[in-house]
């Protein structure tokens, strides 16, 4: 089966994470411009962020990201776990996502557990399966980076 997915496309051998990239758009039939892009986290193929310190950060960062980012529509984790796509109604500028990434991640080094959004069985379908420590070791990772 060949199908033209962006990302499949990117030779993950040759990037230089952390950085924020633009990794797609479409304009809609009534003329709105949907953007794609990749916070990468990690380096591809060298780490991955475990299981529950990514969904940690997943609940975390849909909330700083539209705290910070007009029209987000969903920031959505990587299968790979090396980071998240941010979906967007309109253009920002790839500055105002980094810095907004950046931003987000300096906030989940301050949460502590009770702010977590979404931690119950009602709300989250793998509750069981978050670790804010985990969050904030790789915010950290992330951030060293973000200021080399």
């Amino acid at each position: 089966m060949e199908i033209e997915v962006e990302s499949f496309n990117l030779d993950h051998t040759q990037v230089d994470a952390p950085y924020v990239r633009e990794a797609g758009r479409i304009e809609t039939p009534q003329g709105d411009l949907i953007q794609k892009y990749d916070l990468r986290l990690l380096q591809p193929n060298e780490n991955a962020v475990p299981t529950g310190a990514m969904h940690t950060l997943e609940h975390l960062l849909a909330g700083y990201m539209r705290e910070r980012i007009d029209n987000v529509v969903d920031v959505a984790p990587m299968g790979c776990r090396t980071g998240f796509y941010l979906i967007v109604v309109g253009s920002p500028e790839l500055d105002e996502i980094e810095e907004a990434v950046v931003d987000s991640l300096q906030e989940v080094i301050k949460t502590e557990m009770e702010d977590v959004p979404a931690t119950t069985a009602r709300e989250c379908g793998n509750y069981r399966d978050h670790s804010l420590f985990g969050a904030k070791e790789y915010a950290e990772e992330v951030l060293a980076g973000f200021k080399e």
